[in-house]
């Protein structure tokens, strides 16, 4: 393994611009407290023109006073101390700037003992301020930093406000378009429900005056049996005179003889007597529907003889099971064997009584 090869010594000394002479060796310094007594007093320094200029001046002198205030160095092998002689710093002490007009530096010097030591320092830096900012009189990036996050904030929330409101405008203009739509709903149901009204009226109108002029018509073609007449018997009066149970026609009321009308042209079926109804006339109309004229006292037709509306087929009577004379009128749809109520039949072809 190789070994180091010991460093040759120097054989001169430093010449006299560092302040040693050239015939004496180099020695070992052992600090005395004579010679690392701290220098008092401050020193200027110069402002220097140059960053790099001013930086090496300002570190050569922090060393030497380092140097000086704490003794680093410490004797080794029991050689006396050797007298260092210290290089005149006064010119560059003149041109060293005041420690305390250095940006940031000056309230750092404890030894300091001016009245303005205490000065806070000025800003290192300008970073973060903007021209708009120094403007406004704000120089403190940090200050200026603050104020733009407010204003920010600021423009944030008036941004929402305003979103806010126009979603509250948008909420309330639909609402309205809403209300008058349904107002313009409800205008015209209402509009749709009197037209519907009008016409339906209009519709009742027209179909009570078809009904109105069929029945006059009607009226020329039909006509009622007794011309001068009581009603003493309707349809469906329970009782035991009757066989069936109930009255099976209407009963008109008049005095033996009175002339017994045909209600509608038509043919006669069949004329004679028919036991508990008597002397019975039976007319079948054109649709089938045959009329029964009962208790008649006399007949004036025979069967198969074609007959007008208003013409006389026979005369009232009393004959048959009856109480007095009337006519006992039966109405059977088709010549089906059971009755109907006469009283709508005789209505619907317009004849009132």
């Amino acid at each position: 393994m190789a070994s180091n090869r010991p460093a040759p010594e120097f054989s001169r000394a430093p010449n006299d611009e560092f302040g040693y002479a050239d015939e004496q060796p180099w020695e070992e310094w052992n600090p005395t407290e004579e010679s690392v007594r701290p220098v008092r007093g401050r020193h200027r320094v110069a402002k220097q023109r140059g960053g790099l200029a001013r930086s090496s001046t300002v570190l050569g002198v922090g060393v030497i006073a380092a140097v000086g205030a704490g003794g680093i160095a410490t004797a080794q092998g029991g050689k006396p101390p050797v007298h260092i002689s210290m290089p005149d710093l006064s010119a560059v002490k003149d041109a060293l700037p005041e420690a305390k007009s250095l940006p940031g530096v000056g309230a750092l010097i404890s030894g300091s003992s001016d009245s303005d030591s205490g000065t806070n320092a000025a800003p290192l830096t300008g970073a973060g301020v903007t021209t708009a900012d120094a403007q406004q009189g704000t120089t403190d990036a940090g200050e200026a930093l603050r104020a733009r996050i407010l204003q920010q904030a600021e423009q944030q929330q008036d941004q929402a406000a305003d979103a806010e409101a126009a979603a509250a405008e948008e909420a309330a203009a639909k609402k309205a378009a809403e209300d008058a739509a349904k107002e313009q709903d409800a205008a015209q149901a209402k509009v749709d429900a009197k037209a519907a009204a009008d016409k339906k009226a209009a519709e009742e109108a027209a179909k009570k005056k078809a009904e109105a002029e069929r029945l006059a018509r009607l009226a020329k073609s039909f006509t009622l049996p007794v011309a001068s007449y009581t009603i003493t018997g309707t349809f469906g009066q329970p009782g035991s005179m009757w066989s069936s149970g109930y009255h099976t026609g209407l009963d008109f009321a008049a005095p033996t003889g009175t002339p017994l009308k045909a209600i509608h042209s038509g043919t006669v079926k069949e004329a004679g007597w028919a036991g508990a109804y008597g002397y019975r006339t039976v007319l079948e109309l054109p649709d089938g529907t045959e009329l029964w004229y009962c208790h008649q006292s006399s007949l004036n037709v025979s069967a198969g003889q074609k007959v007008t509306s208003g013409d006389v087929i026979g005369r009232v009577g009393a004959t048959g099971n009856v109480t007095g004379p009337h006519l006992h009128l039966e109405v059977h749809p088709g010549g089906a064997a059971t009755a109907v109520d006469p009283a709508p039949w005789l209505r619907s072809n317009g004849l009132s009584f």
